[in-house]
């Protein structure tokens, strides 16, 4: 089965058929939200909203472990995440979407990973490549059937928020390699990837970064609201067929 995770501008799925919600109980605590079961294009789907149905919850207080645990407790095996951006590299403008290859990991406090307790064995995992090259390929294929254009590939700095960055942190991120910064990439990878998940992103650009063109004079959340609006609405329409293509 398929799960969507829906972060910023993206707390609900308006083209999702709703069958039913389920509470999910993990051993990790409670999930942001119920998961919520519906079909898109006729094809079964799973939607889980990371900063609840509310955006009530910072990317620092989200319960990565409980939330995709209850994805795997409910059979899901693809996970497409949705996730907002500040654009880092020249090209990454606002409304652009991008589906990264790679992640730099700068959150700290985090409960990152399921092989933390003594009654397990030490478990390494190959994190090489973060995200699982065929639901990448996945999103890549549905947004050219889609007719939108995506920008593919490119790093993804995940950062503590809620807070954005300096201009000089951005500057750093910059020379470490990063293209975007964003808050919920991590842990919320290298979970999936414990769990044996096929995990990509769809990374949506909401703002330039700090001290980018067009940002010299800060950034204004309203500003950010506006360009997610509109972006979503592609969003949207690449799901669509990620679905379509998963389901058939």
């Amino acid at each position: 089965m398929l799960a969507i995770i829906g972060g910023s501008g993206l707390t609900t799925l308006s083209n999702l058929q709703i069958t039913s919600r389920k509470v999910v109980r993990t051993p990790y605590g409670e999930p942001s939200c119920p998961l919520t079961f519906g079909t898109i294009r006729g094809r079964p789907v799973v939607f889980l909203a990371r900063h609840g149905y509310g955006h009530t919850i910072p990317p620092h207080a989200v319960n990565y472990r409980a939330n995709l645990w209850a994805l795997h407790s409910e059979k899901v095996q693809t996970v497409v995440s949705v996730a907002s951006v500040g654009g880092i590299r020249r090209d990454l403008t606002p409304g652009m979407i991008a589906i990264p290859d790679q992640i730099i990991d700068y959150t700290y406090g985090r409960a990152f990973t399921f092989f933390d307790s003594d009654a397990t064995p030490v478990t390494h995992i190959d994190f090489t490549h973060p995200y699982c090259e065929r639901t990448r390929e996945l999103c890549i294929t549905a947004a050219q059937k889609a007719g939108e254009p995506v920008i593919v590939g490119g790093v993804y700095a995940a950062t503590q928020g809620p807070r954005l960055e300096t201009a000089a942190e951005i500057n750093r991120l910059e020379r470490d390699g990063a293209d975007m910064v964003g808050m919920t990439g991590m842990p919320e990878a290298a979970l999936a990837r414990e769990l044996g998940l096929s995990y990509a992103a769809i990374a949506v650009v909401a703002n330039y970064a700090a001290g980018r063109a067009g940002s010299a004079a800060g950034i204004r959340m309203e500003d950010v609201a506006k360009v997610l609006k509109g972006a979503m609405a592609r969003v949207r329409n690449i799901l669509e067929h990620v679905v379509e293509a998963y389901g058939g």
